[in-house]
């Protein structure tokens, strides 16, 4: 049993590396299932047997994408404001290098047709996610939402904010931020995104300290 759960561990990460190499700067539209097929080695029946969708990949890839920062977080803590940014630092790396599966994302996100349900990652895909952390199976994954939370209330607490407003507020308005900065920064072509966002997180903070 061991084995055959580390086997479909290693596909769906393999599924997500191709994936990512695959689409580049590409549109996630034009990436088509055979060609990641091929790229693994496996059929599209097996496929689809881990991904209903191939829109799933994408699901699955913002699952890991937030499972990297709680690791990260976890080894160098930030709080507050400072927390606030390192998100968006990492988006605008990752924007820089895959803007295809990050505009993909949104998309996707959007879609009305399209509940979104959080992909699950099990054990074994930690397991071999973060070789090197020993605890990794007793780290939870946090969505997007509740590391925004966690950083807004302390940055109330820490007085870095202080307008009255909710945390609620304040998490709704970096979720908007987060995920509007996608498509803005794309349709402006800005030449540093991480500048860019960095400065659109400024503006969007001034309102509440």
């Amino acid at each position: 049993m061991s084995l055959r759960k580390d086997k479909a561990a290693r596909l769906k990460l393999a599924v997500l590396e191709q994936t990512v190499r695959l689409i580049g700067k590409k549109p996630f539209d034009d990436l088509y299932v055979e060609d990641i097929c091929e790229k693994v080695k496996i059929s599209k029946v097996t496929l689809f047997k881990y991904f209903a969708t191939k829109e799933d990949i994408l699901s699955y890839y913002f699952r890991v994408w937030c499972l990297k920062r709680v690791v990260e977080l976890n080894d160098k803590p930030k709080e507050g404001l400072q927390g606030i940014f390192y998100l968006f630092d990492r988006l605008s790396e990752d924007l820089e290098q895959h803007p295809g599966i990050i505009l993909g994302l949104v998309s996707y996100l959007s879609n009305p047709k399209r509940p979104f349900k959080p992909f699950p990652i099990k054990a074994e895909e930690k397991k071999f996610l973060f070789p090197g952390v020993h605890d990794i199976q007793s780290v939870e994954i946090q969505s997007l939402d509740q590391m925004f939370e966690k950083f807004a209330l302390e940055a109330i607490f820490r007085k870095e904010i202080t307008k009255a407003t909710s945390t609620r507020d304040v998490t709704n308005l970096l979720n908007t931020l987060f995920y509007g900065v996608i498509v803005t920064s794309h349709l402006s072509q800005s030449g540093s995104l991480r500048m860019f966002m960095k400065r659109q997180v400024e503006l969007a903070l001034k309102g509440v300290q």
